[in-house]
């Protein structure tokens, strides 16, 4: 696999029937009816309903460690070596969970993968934008006391109805605190949530996207800007927001149009694939080559927020990779100071 980078993972979307039994039976609590349940789903909510219904196993520091334990030993045999994790701390502290008891075992499982896989990696404390914007600033004031463990802030969940301009004064609060932000926008709503998220969050990363090929001025400002897209080609199959099948995926589109934009997994215990499993599909629907996988890989390293340094050490290693498999060398992994 090639060495790569993961930027869009829902640590809750991890949270696969087998680890839901094994908590459940811990908690003493019954098992959700909708462990186990995959794609397909009707829509973005049909998938929600069922993901938030599973999240009440989780109650403990414990828990929270071995659900980021399972997704990082995962992670690092699909070849991820850095990790930049979501977490939605609201679906958690509105069940009665302590927000220091998910970070600090989120962080604590970060911490063990440093050691056993040689990861680095950090979390990224999203704001579930259908609760609304009040509800987001005091859950950033609720996680800023752990501030040390967070990377950044991000919006997911619900995208209709919810526009990123609701969000902007939260954003503007994390922006003062040091917090980079990320935003989903362009999955289900148009390519004004992907300008709003960029104009008016300031959001340095897009997460999915896929609308943003609709509006061509939008495409060069992504191009020019070059501002990340995280795609995740598996879940948009699934929830049916990107083509009918992987072959005619956007993903080949952003890349002929030299836009930033990188692969990942974003809720593979429900989606069917990890970041490897994405990678994968794609190959074998002939949406990208060999050659492209290894761009995907250094475009996800690039668009991380490890200091540059670690970029440079990560691309070094897929320049390797590509050069014993004798695949082209991405030209970031050529020349880092692209990046």
């Amino acid at each position: 696999m090639w060495p790569t980078a993961e930027l869009h993972v829902h640590i809750e979307g991890t949270l696969d029937a087998d680890l839901i039994r094994a908590l459940a039976d811990r908690n003493g609590l019954p098992v959700p009816a909708g462990a186990g349940r995959g794609a397909p789903f009707r829509d973005l909510q049909d998938f929600l309903d069922v993901y938030y219904a599973n999240l009440d196993v989780l109650r403990t520091r414990q828990d929270f460690h071995d659900l980021g334990a399972a997704y990082l030993a995962r992670a690092a045999a699909a070849g991820v070596r850095h990790a930049e994790i979501f977490v939605d701390p609201q679906s958690h502290t509105a069940r009665g969970v302590p927000v220091e008891d998910v970070l600090l075992g989120l962080s604590a499982a970060l911490a063990d993968a440093r050691a056993a896989h040689g990861m680095s990696g950090g979390l990224i404390a999203c704001f579930l934008r259908h609760l609304g914007p009040d509800a987001a600033m005091a859950a950033l004031e609720a996680v800023l006391p752990h501030r040390e463990h967070l990377i950044a802030v991000g919006l997911d969940s619900t995208e209709v109805g919810f526009p990123p301009a609701l969000f902007r004064d939260v954003f503007e609060r994390a922006a003062a605190e040091g917090l980079r932000r990320v935003a989903h926008a362009g999955e289900e709503g148009g390519p004004d949530y992907v300008w709003e998220a960029l104009d008016i969050l300031g959001a340095e990363r897009i997460d999915h996207g896929n609308r943003a090929l609709e509006d061509v001025e939008l495409v060069a400002h992504l191009r020019a800007t070059r501002t990340p897209l995280t795609v995740c080609p598996l879940s948009n199959l699934a929830l049916r927001t990107a083509g009918p099948d992987l072959a005619d995926h956007p993903i080949a589109v952003m890349l002929d149009e030299g836009l930033r934009a990188s692969v990942h997994s974003d809720d593979p215990a429900y989606f069917g694939g990890y970041l490897d499993d994405n990678v994968r599909a794609l190959v074998a629907a002939g949406t990208v080559t060999e050659d492209q996988v290894g761009v995907l890989a250094a475009n996800a390293v690039a668009s991380s927020f490890l200091p540059d340094a670690g970029k440079a050490a990560l691309l070094a290693e897929i320049r390797a990779h590509a050069e014993q498999i004798g695949a082209a060398v991405p030209a970031l992994a050529l020349d880092p100071a692209a990046v």
